[in-house]
């Protein structure tokens, strides 16, 4: 063996001791499929600079970014995801907004050995019986928030909600999730298309039904095209919603009706946190806009990866897994862990919808639910 072969022998050998150990660790291939066209395009456009930002900041030229467009189409996904895999040959997976998205892609994924990280959708199947040690969801079980927007309605003293939400399986864990937690009776149930844009009808059925407050899931332009509505109906019940509905991006196409809502959600931009406050304003400084929950989730996906990253090998699967395990990063959310199903434990607060200036935003008023964890765990077998 020549001397120059042995030294570069050893330091092969050295480096895959010390990336064994912790002390060094790789880059790695990421695969973002998200929504960048059609009518969700702002909830995938925010996860993107979420998560591209803090790739940026984190000044990690290791870690490459394949971005691609599934126009919220699950065919589409799927067929992203099997490019990224075999011919991209990415190491981990991230990006989708919707659960029928999510339900299509990731058990594929996972049953690969590739790591999908979510910085988003979280059906009950995945948090359950379904989940996998290489799946990490690092924003919510689906339920969650509708949890929080039950257990709200519940202590403003609301005794009959009218709910509704989009018949695929985000919406169906929505009302499942306000059921569980809201004490009063139901004065109406309905699933309504998902993309459905004309409301007239569920509408007049709220008029009839007797309810004293709404509860709606309706993501994306949905809930734009349904508050709106609302408002010139002159209904009038309060309405109570998750964060969804009323986020960032969605408040200024709906403007005023929105003003003194009450919604659910694991972050706020005022959320009084050195990690938020500086994600905020870099937020701000790069883009042009205030950040939405969305952006949160991206970035602090990226952050997850990053410090797994920091600590072990992605191809070392085992010492990878407990690295993200450990979730050893500043979240945006502040208090951030995960549960034995890979799913957060965390605060889901109050906001309410204000004004500030010209923009429309919101504000934390209290927490409806303290180191909240999902109910599917205990179903979770890894």
């Amino acid at each position: 063996m020549t001397m120059k072969l042995k030294m570069k022998t050893l330091a092969v050998a050295a480096s895959l001791a010390m990336a064994a150990s912790g002390a060094l660790a790789g880059g790695a291939k990421v695969g973002m499929i998200t929504t960048l066209s059609g009518g969700g395009a702002g909830l995938g456009i925010d996860v993107r600079d979420g998560f591209m930002l803090a790739i940026e900041q984190s000044g990690r030229s290791d870690i490459e970014v394949v971005i691609e467009d599934d126009q919220r189409k699950p065919d589409v996904a799927v067929q992203l995801a099997d490019k990224m895999i075999q011919s991209d040959k990415v190491d981990v997976l991230t990006g989708i907004i919707w659960s029928n998205l999510a339900m299509a892609v990731v058990p594929s994924v996972t049953a690969q050995g590739k790591f999908y990280l979510s910085p988003n959708a979280g059906p009950s199947a995945l948090a359950g019986k379904g989940c996998s040690p290489n799946y990490f969801n690092v924003a919510w079980q689906n339920d969650n928030l509708h949890e929080g927007a039950g257990a709200y309605a519940t202590s403003a003293g609301y005794k009959k909600a009218f709910i509704l939400a989009p018949n695929y399986p985000a919406g169906q864990d929505a009302l499942t999730g306000f059921k569980r937690f809201f004490k009063g009776e139901l004065a109406g149930e309905l699933y309504t298309k998902l993309g459905q844009t004309d409301y007239a009808a569920e509408i007049a059925q709220i008029r009839a039904s007797g309810a004293d407050v709404v509860f709606f899931f309706l993501p994306g332009g949905m809930g734009i095209s349904f508050l709106k509505q609302y408002a010139d109906s002159g209904v009038g019940l309060p309405v109570v919603g998750p964060a969804f509905s009323f986020d960032q991006g969605i408040l200024q196409a709906v403007g005023a009706a929105a003003l003194g809502v009450k919604n659910t959600s694991q972050w706020s931009k005022d959320l009084d946190n050195e990690a938020n406050k500086a994600f905020v304003e870099s937020f701000k400084a790069k883009y042009g806009r205030l950040p939405s929950l969305y952006a949160s989730q991206g970035f602090d996906t990226a952050l997850l990866l990053i410090s797994a990253l920091n600590k072990a090998d992605v191809a070392d699967h085992d010492g990878f897994r407990k690295a993200l395990e450990a979730a050893d990063f500043a979240s945006t959310r502040g208090a951030f862990k995960f549960g034995p199903n890979h799913h957060p434990i965390q605060n889901i607060y109050v906001r309410e919808v204000i004004k500030e200036g010209d923009v429309f935003t919101n504000k934390i008023i209290g927490t409806a639910l303290e180191n909240h964890a999902d109910v599917y765990a205990a179903e979770c077998k890894m």
